[in-house]
């Protein structure tokens, strides 16, 4: 299991790439769709703030496995809620 600062390392650095992404893309098209990607990007920093805050807050028994499976579900939503914003970003491009 990598440490909880290096997962919040990578909660922070793909959260930089969606909205690096949103930026370019309104630069590149002029304004086009600038409100659905400001929303593709304040959907992206709240889910960063909501995973932020859940590795600050794990509640259970702290048992190894239970802990591993907690920090473990993080990584899965950060992925998969991240992904959602690249494949929303990527529909609007085309």
């Amino acid at each position: 299991m990598s440490s909880i600062k290096g997962l919040k390392k990578e909660i922070g650095d793909l959260t930089y790439e969606v909205v690096s992404d949103c930026f370019t893309y309104i630069l590149v098209n002029n304004d086009k769709n600038k409100d659905k990607v400001l929303k593709i990007i304040s959907e992206a920093v709240s889910l960063r703030n909501q995973l932020i805050s859940r590795l600050g807050h794990y509640e259970g028994e702290r048992k190894a496995r239970l802990v591993k499976i907690h920090y473990t579900k993080i990584r899965e939503d950060l992925h998969t809620g991240m992904d959602k914003s690249f494949q929303k970003l990527s529909k609007l491009a085309n």
